[in-house]
């Protein structure tokens, strides 16, 4: 789409209403009137041809994902090719979310000549959870002499995935990520031997009569016996209710710390104080209530979440399980960077549901999948 710009009604108005006037004035002049009015449509047609091309080999792309984090700022970069290698000024937009805050709706820059390809980076800032998609871009260059402005709309496919905020909930409970053995201040010995086996080893006297290995026995030829240690790595699984009592708002208390405003003074230049309206409308803030209406499941998965880099820092597995009136996500309890991704991923998109919760297809669902001793916490 082509649009003129305001230089274009600037010098109609300094051409044709001068030549106008002086056509109804000086009949005598009426000829050159016709001829510089003539010559400057021809231009201003030229122009135009001319502003259709101006984005001929510009093309932008945007990552395939982006990962942030709910009411941190973030950033990602985008990669602009100039085809023609030319000098070019254009002005960049981006269909964002209502979820997605940027100050910067649009950016105008400016492509060196003999530089086929440029990166922007773009600050954003997420102001809830959840999953979500940019799937157009606008693109905007001025013709040579500035008369119009040619728009393009380029499709685009960015996944923004926004995941929860843990930075205060870790600064507020640090003691459990400190680099030690156990909890508490003092070492305690552990009394019992355990029932987690180690090793093998040969018979020795005293060993009891359970403790024997029959089939290394048999194959050996000599009585073999079971060494056990103490158990030391857990199961730990996290039960979220996601039905409709897990809708309700969370206090005060409970919310307390959680700045859902992000920071606008953060990037230069007068705030837009529409945006500060909206991401408050977003998160439920208003002049009467300034506290944010957290839900209960968004601190249920924060908590989870903290739980897991606890029972990865002290070595134990990390599993979890959601349900409404059914059992909706199950991950089984494992341990390192991978798994925490597949846990955090499986609740980064949940959300409450208006149905009320089945704890018998629960507890079913526990004693068919899970064998082993392990902690459940709902």
């Amino acid at each position: 789409m082509i649009v003129p710009s305001s230089r274009l009604l600037f010098w109609v108005a300094m051409v044709l209403l001068p030549f106008a006037l002086l056509f109804a004035v000086e009949p005598a002049a009426a000829g050159a009137s016709i001829f510089v009015v003539s010559a400057f449509f021809l231009l201003v047609a030229a122009d135009a041809v001319l502003a259709f091309k101006s984005l001929d080999g510009i093309n932008v792309e945007l990552p395939e994902l982006v990962r942030l984090s709910s009411e941190r700022e973030g950033r990602f970069d985008l990669k602009i090719k100039n085809g023609h290698g030319k000098r070019s000024r254009l002005r960049l937009g981006l269909a964002f979310p209502r979820e997605v805050v940027s100050l910067r709706d649009e950016q105008m820059i400016v492509l060196p000549a003999e530089c086929r390809l440029s990166r922007l980076s773009w600050p954003c800032n997420a102001v809830k959870r959840g999953n979500y998609r940019i799937d157009r871009c606008y693109l905007e260059s001025e013709s040579p002499l500035g008369f119009w402005s040619f728009q393009k709309v380029l499709a685009a496919q960015m996944e923004i995935r926004v995941y929860p905020n843990l930075l205060t909930e870790r600064k507020n409970l640090a003691a459990l990520f400190l680099n030690r053995g156990s909890f508490g201040i003092h070492a305690q010995r552990q009394v019992g031997k355990g029932r987690e086996f180690e090793r093998l080893r040969e018979y020795g006297p005293g060993d009891g009569y359970d403790e024997i290995h029959w089939k290394a026995t048999a194959k050996r030829g000599h009585p073999v016996t079971k060494v056990f240690q103490i158990e030391r790595t857990q199961e730990i699984y996290v039960i979220l209710d996601a039905s409709r009592l897990s809708a309700r708002k969370a206090g005060a208390a409970a919310a307390s710390g959680v700045s859902r405003v992000p920071n606008l003074k953060s990037e230069p230049g007068p705030v837009d104080h529409s945006k500060v309206r909206a991401i408050r409308s977003i998160n439920g803030l208003s002049s009467l209530n300034p506290q944010p209406s957290v839900t209960a499941l968004e601190r249920f998965v924060t908590a989870a979440l903290v739980l897991g880099l606890a029972a990865e820092q002290q070595g134990d597995l990390f599993g979890l399980l959601t349900f409404t009136d059914k059992v909706e996500r199950f991950v089984r309890a494992k341990n390192g960077k991978a798994h925490y991704g597949v846990c955090r991923d499986a609740l980064y998109t949940l959300e409450p549901q208006v149905v009320t919760p089945d704890f018998d297809e629960v507890c079913a669902f526990i004693r068919l999948r899970l064998r082993r001793r392990a902690l459940l916490v709902f």
